[in-house]
C-alpha cells in the first residue's frame, strides 16, 4: 500500500509553519503559496563518484511555487510590505527574485516593478515574472547597477524593496535551516551552497545558529561556492564585468559579502571559486541521479 510517510500538515507555508521563530512586526499580513517544505534528496551514487564514505543530500529548493528558494524569503517580505500598506515593490534581478517577486506580488494584489540587466537574464525565468504581471525594465549594466538604482528607487518613492537588502527575505530563507536539522535530526557536517548576492548563506547561517541555540542541533561549516568569472569574495575586492554561465550568481558587488564572509569564518567553513566547466560537469552529473539544476547550484 502506497502512503505518505511524513507530516502533510507542515506543507502550509513559512509563516504558518515557522512564524513564532521568525523576527517579523505584528502588522505582518500572511501572504503564501504554500512555499517550503523542500524535501533532502538522497544522493548516494553521486557520493560514491566523489570518493563515497559520507552521505550526501541535495535540498530540492526547485519544488517551491516559482522554482526556487527566493519563495521563502519573497512571503515574509510581501507580507511585512502588504502589512503595512504598500501597494508596489521593486527588486533588481538576475532571473529568480524577479519571477518570485511577481508571483508574490500578485497574490496580494500589489504592482511589481522589476529591473535587470540588458541582454543577461535568461528569457525563461523573465518569462514568469511577464506572466505575474510585473513591468519589467531592462538597464544598460550589470546587476550591481540595476541593484542600486532599485535602492535609490525605494528610497525616493512609496515603494518597498524585496531584494535580500531586506531583512525579512532572509527571516523567511532561514526556515530552509530549519527544515534541514528536523529532516536529518540535527544540522549536517557540511551545507554547500551557490554564492550571488549572498543573501542565502547568511540567511542560512542565522537558521543554523537559532536552531542551535534552541534545540541544540548543532552547526555545520558552511562551504560557499562562486563562479570563477564572478567571484568577488574569493578574490576580496569588487569584479565590475562579472561573467558566468551561471547568470543567477553573475554579480560583482554582493550585498550581504561581508556578512557571507562571517558566516564562513563562524562555521570554520570557506568560500571557494570553480569554474565554468566545473559547474556544467556538475549539472550533468546531477542530471544522471534525476536531479536537473540550474548551472548557479550545480
Amino acid at each position: 500500500m502506497f502512503g505518505y510517510e511524513g507530516d502533510i500538515v507542515n506543507n502550509i507555508g513559512v509563516l504558518a509553519r515557522y512564524g513564532s521563530l521568525l523576527d517579523i512586526p505584528a502588522h505582518t499580513t500572511p501572504i503564501s503559496l504554500h512555499e517550503g517544505s523542500t524535501p533532502l534528496i538522497p544522493m548516494p551514487r553521486l557520493a560514491e563518484e566523489l570518493g563515497g564514505g559520507f552521505e550526501l543530500f541535495v535540498k530540492f529548493e526547485g519544488m517551491n511555487p516559482t522554482g526556487s528558494f527566493k519563495d521563502r524569503g519573497m512571503t515574509v517580505a510581501i507580507s511585512e510590505a502588504a502589512g503595512r500598506g504598500a501597494k508596489a515593490v521593486i527588486c533588481a534581478s538576475t532571473g529568480n527574485t524577479a519571477a518570485s517577486a511577481a508571483a508574490y506580488a500578485a497574490r496580494a494584489g500589489m504592482r511589481a516593478i522589476v529591473i535587470i540587466p540588458e541582454g543577461k537574464v535568461a528569457a525563461g525565468k523573465l518569462a514568469g515574472a511577464v506572466a505575474y504581471g510585473a513591468e519589467v525594465l531592462q538597464i544598460d549594466g550589470s546587476f550591481d547597477d540595476a541593484l542600486s538604482l532599485v535602492v535609490e528607487i525605494s528610497q525616493k518613492q512609496p515603494i518597498a524593496l524585496v531584494n535580500s537588502l531586506n531583512p525579512y527575505r532572509l527571516e523567511g530563507q532561514k526556515t530552509s535551516a530549519f527544515e534541514i536539522c528536523e529532516d536529518l535530526e540535527g544540522a549536517p557536517d557540511w551545507l554547500c551552497l551557490p554564492v550571488g548576492n549572498a543573501g542565502n548563506i547568511t540567511a542560512y547561517w542565522m537558521g543554523f545558529r537559532q536552531y542551535h541555540s534552541l534545540k541544540g542541533t548543532g552547526l555545520p561549516r558552511i562551504l560557499g561556492v562562486q563562479a570563477a568569472g564572478s567571484a568577488p569574495l574569493v578574490l576580496g575586492h569588487p569584479v565590475d564585468h562579472p561573467d558566468t554561465v551561471a547568470t543567477a550568481i553573475r554579480i560583482g558587488r554582493p550585498a550581504r559579502g561581508e556578512q557571507a564572509i562571517q558566516a564562513a569564518e563562524e562555521s570554520k567553513g570557506q568560500i571557494i571559486a570553480v569554474t565554468d566547466d566545473e559547474i556544467l560537469t556538475m549539472q550533468r552529473r546531477l542530471a544522471a541521479s534525476g536531479v536537473w539544476v540550474e548551472p548557479a547550484p550545480a
